[in-house]
């Protein structure tokens, strides 16, 4: 059984977590220190009676994962895994992933965007993908004011085909170094 790690159980893991899981082929452990927000309820696999509730806890009730409600803060927590998944919407954790010697997988959203970009990309590259500013930032934009109404859907779009490049990754097929979809 492949040893995965996913980082961040929001609007891209919640919905990567439950397609890995249906395959039974992946040991998945899911970190996010995170708690269920009512805002997070239009767009992130979560229900209205799982509000204030880490978002790991109520996966793993629902998924066969292993469960820490904490941050990844250093290299040292990347070792022992197969692949690292990136789901996190946090550039400290993504430059921390880079410089690792980990295998990983960086999938991104942000309203009508998404990427997804690999280990497999070329390392002087790295520095434009984990430029910008620190902090959290929404995978529904900046201009989303929180309305059912304004969602938008690339988290799923990113979830599924991160899952697709995990298969088949695994299965020693081909896969792009990254990948971006522009809505």
């Amino acid at each position: 059984m492949r040893k995965i790690m996913i980082i961040g159980a929001g609007g891209i893991g919640s919905f990567l977590i439950p397609l890995l899981d249906k395959t039974k082929l992946y040991d998945i452990t899911v970190y996010d220190p995170d708690i269920i927000e009512e805002k997070n309820l239009t767009y992130q696999n979560f229900f209205k009676d799982e509000l204030d509730e880490k978002k790991v806890n109520a996966l793993n009730k629902r998924y066969k994962i292993n469960a820490f409600p904490y941050p990844v803060l250093t290299a040292k927590q990347l070792k022992g895994f197969d692949l690292i998944i990136c789901c996190a919407d946090n550039l400290d954790i993504r430059r921390t992933m880079y410089n690792s010697k980990a295998k990983w997988l960086d999938l991104r959203a942000q309203a009508r965007n998404a990427a997804m970009i690999s280990h497999l990309e070329d390392p002087n590259l790295y520095a434009t993908f984990t430029g910008g500013p620190d902090g959290s930032f929404s995978c529904q934009g900046d201009s989303w004011e929180g309305g059912a109404e304004g969602v938008h859907f690339m988290q799923v779009v990113i979830a599924g085909y991160g899952a697709q490049w995990t298969q088949r990754w695994f299965n020693d097929e081909h896969v792009e170094k990254h990948f971006t979809i522009n809505g």
